[in-house]
């Protein structure tokens, strides 16, 4: 059985890593658009985010920026500032798309267009410099693709692009303060080629590439500077005091002083002047297909970090799978052909000394008392019970001697049946959505689909996770499976709702956009109660009414066993957090990219779903493996209780996960505020427990696996 196990997982990897070598590939032909020369492309603005905080916001609700104007522009049938339909997945990761005023054409450079002067007060001036500080960038939209700031390599041989744009920059004086700048002039180069096909021979061109150059203009008033490329000044975020004390002690040329909070009430305004320029390049080095390959910073790079990570995981997991050869090939088999050998013996001895009083019998004396028939019939049954399932044999020991105990039920068993359940509608998701990013299906052109597709995956998932929780529960002798069902339909899904709702709730008083909107929520818990709970229902009715409880090779006895003291390694904490390291070794390196790219590049995007496929693979191998040699251990050590053991060892490396969260928090990022680092230790824990019924779920069901094998091959003939 191992050796075909071993055969399918190499095919399987096999298969897995023709697609690593794709990186999450753009699937031709999806959404396609050509454009004639002439024919006006809309503009659509999103929002604003920074990499120093989780709060993000609306574009158009900034207060320093040109409103929308409502006008309707061509090439678009919304008028100014209208959003567009969001999916699921856009609204969670806080998209708020909108028609913007700025107006393209195909093949027209426009030399410079002046957009708006918009008035702001020394509040809107401070929220403005606040932004800047934190590094915030805006992201555009044209034909799907996120306006980006372009980079070139050192030796000038490669180009890759950072979406968004920043909104500002700080300088840093002479005498050590900071003044705050804003970009107030965008230089939009769009780059094209001829479309493929028949379109393209009737003239049509593609987008392959949106690129945002900022400038910073000062002095301009309601027109266009003379000369964008000859700008004396920068266009600075300050408004100086209007007492005649500061206007003597503070010149023009010197620092600026700080803004009391009187001057914040006194009705001074400032006109930051907003223009735009737009060029358009015919560039046929890029593909179609290919034109989100200049988001993907480092490929090369990454491969070889990831192939390195690939490498880990392999030994790791095949130092594991040898000890685990050598526990099943050798322990396992010498423990139960030993175990047979003393069986075969005990009956014979007790043939024997049945068959002694049949050979010839002395008469009793006198003086001694004869036992009657029923007696002799009791003793006759003892002897014959002594190998039955309920008493050991004499000479047996180790995980032997808890055949009659391995299969008691856990203690809070009606808890374990629906984390296991929720656990395998987790796993339903993640290979969901392993499968479908690694064919391409899901890429960066389908904004939103990640998550979209991973909460539709989840809700279908429920039947899955009432089918798991009902059979288990009925294995560990439940009797009410509608409040099973209930449970699992509400334990794992209440708590993650509970705490997005808490969130929300900061979220919301910071006006952001990373806030969920009340209709998204009340539109999460139907989905939840009259969509997921009936399946849940119905997977449990299945599980636990029409199929039932798994059997078990051998029969619990009454009376427990007293257990042994145990080592301080067998020890459910010590064993958890031991046992929890493998794993985590195994995808600590897959993790600095998946990190990088959530918290430190939100600008960037994840691309490389083959080798995290592979990676995960290896990871539930390994998790497999890690629980099978702990619970031998713990068997071995006459412990029986092992069905919570095994779920949390599945799931310890989710502590180690955890405390990597924490100390990638202080040394890699550089998040600010009470409320984004609440955001980021409660997405961190959310996270880690979603890994951790995963991955348990995996230890759990590999661990019966194994005990109901290794006991059953005790009772084969």
């Amino acid at each position: 059985m191992a050796a075909d196990f071993r055969l399918r997982f190499g095919r399987c990897l096999l298969f897995l890593m023709t697609f690593s070598f794709s990186q999450a590939f753009y699937i031709p032909g999806w959404s396609i658009k050509s454009y004639k020369d002439n024919e006006a492309i809309p503009l659509m603005v999103n929002k604003v985010y920074s990499d120093n905080t989780q709060l993000q916001y609306a574009y158009y609700d900034l207060p320093f920026v040109c409103p929308p104007t409502g006008v309707n522009h061509a090439g678009s049938s919304l008028l100014s500032g209208q959003t567009i339909s969001l999916n699921l997945g856009e609204v969670l990761r806080g998209d708020r798309i909108a028609q913007s005023d700025i107006e393209l054409v195909m093949g027209k450079d426009q030399e410079c267009n002046f957009l708006c002067s918009k008035t702001v007060t020394r509040k809107d001036l401070k929220r403005a410099r606040e932004m800047v500080k934190d590094g915030y960038v805006a992201e555009w939209i044209v034909d799907n693709l996120p306006g980006a700031t372009s980079f070139v390599t050192v030796d000038k041989s490669k180009k890759y692009y950072a979406a968004g744009f920043k909104m500002g920059y700080r300088d840093i004086s002479t005498v050590g303060k900071s003044r705050y700048y804003i970009n107030n002039h965008l230089t939009i180069v769009m780059r094209y080629r001829k479309a493929p096909g028949r379109d393209g021979d009737r003239g049509g061109k593609v987008v392959v590439g949106f690129e945002v150059y900022t400038k910073s203009i000062g002095g301009q008033r309601n027109a266009c500077p003379a000369d964008i490329n000859d700008v004396e000044e920068p266009f600075e975020l300050y408004l100086r005091p209007n007492h005649t004390d500061f206007s003597v002690q503070y010149p023009e040329s010197s620092y600026h002083p700080p803004e009391s909070e009187s001057d914040m009430e006194d009705g001074a305004t400032l006109d930051i002047p907003y223009s735009y320029s737009v060029y358009w390049r015919e560039d046929d080095k890029i593909e179609w297909a290919h034109r989100w390959d200049l988001y993907f910073v480092n490929q090369e790079e990454g491969s070889r970090i990831h192939w390195l990570a690939i490498v880990n995981s392999l030994i790791i997991s095949g130092a594991l799978s040898v000890i685990v050869a050598m526990i099943l090939a050798r322990t396992i088999r010498t423990d139960i052909k030993s175990y047979k050998e003393a069986a075969a013996e005990d009956g014979k001895m007790r043939a024997k000394r049945r068959s002694r009083p049949a050979s010839g019998t002395r008469t009793p004396k006198l003086t001694e008392k004869t036992g009657g028939l029923l007696e002799q019939v009791g003793d006759t049954e003892n002897d014959a019970d002594v190998s039955s399932d309920e008493e050991p044999l004499e000479d047996v020991s180790g995980w032997k001697l808890l055949h009659g105990d391995v299969f008691r039920a856990p203690a809070y068993g009606y808890l374990l049946a629906p984390l296991v359940g929720s656990g395998m509608q987790l796993v339903f998701m993640a290979v969901g959505l392993l499968v479908l990013s690694s064919l391409g299906v899901l890429n960066p052109s389908f904004r939103g689909g990640f998550v979209s597709v991973g909460v539709g995956l989840f809700v279908f998932a429920g039947l899955f996770s009432g089918y798991f929780s009902g059979r288990v529960y009925k294995t560990f002798g439940g009797l009410n499976w509608r409040k099973n069902t209930f449970i699992t339909a509400t334990l794992f899904p209440g708590l993650l709702f509970a705490l997005i709702f808490i969130l929300n709730l900061f979220v919301w008083a910071q006006a952001s956009s990373t806030a969920i909107p009340f209709g998204t929520l009340v539109g999460i818990i139907m989905l939840w109660l009259c969509i997921q709970l009936p399946l849940v229902y119905a997977g449990s009715w299945y599980g636990y009414v029409r199929t039932g409880a798994w059997e078990h090779p051998t029969k619990t006895t009454t009376l427990p066993r007293q257990l042994p003291a145990q080592a301080w390694y067998i020890r459910s904490p010590h064993s958890i957090l031991l046992a929890g390291l493998i794993p985590f070794a195994v995808i600590f390196i897959e993790l600095l990219f998946v990190f990088q790219s959530l918290w430190q590049d939100k600008s960037g995007y994840y691309y490389v779903f083959g080798f995290l496929s592979v990676v995960s693979i290896i990871l539930i191998l390994t998790i497999a493996e890690v629980t099978i040699v702990t619970i031998y251990i713990k068997l071995c050590s006459e412990d029986y209780n092992w069905w919570w053991h095994s779920f949390m060892v599945g799931g310890g490396s989710a502590i180690w996960v955890f405390l990597y969260c924490v100390w990638y928090y202080f040394t890699k990022l550089h998040i600010q505020g009470f409320v984004s680092s609440l955001l980021f230790f409660s997405y961190s824990f959310m996270a880690c427990v979603v890994y951790g019924l995963l991955c348990g779920t995996v230890g759990f069901l590999t661990a019966y696996a194994f005990v109901r094998r290794i006991y059953g091959a005790i009772k084969a003939d």
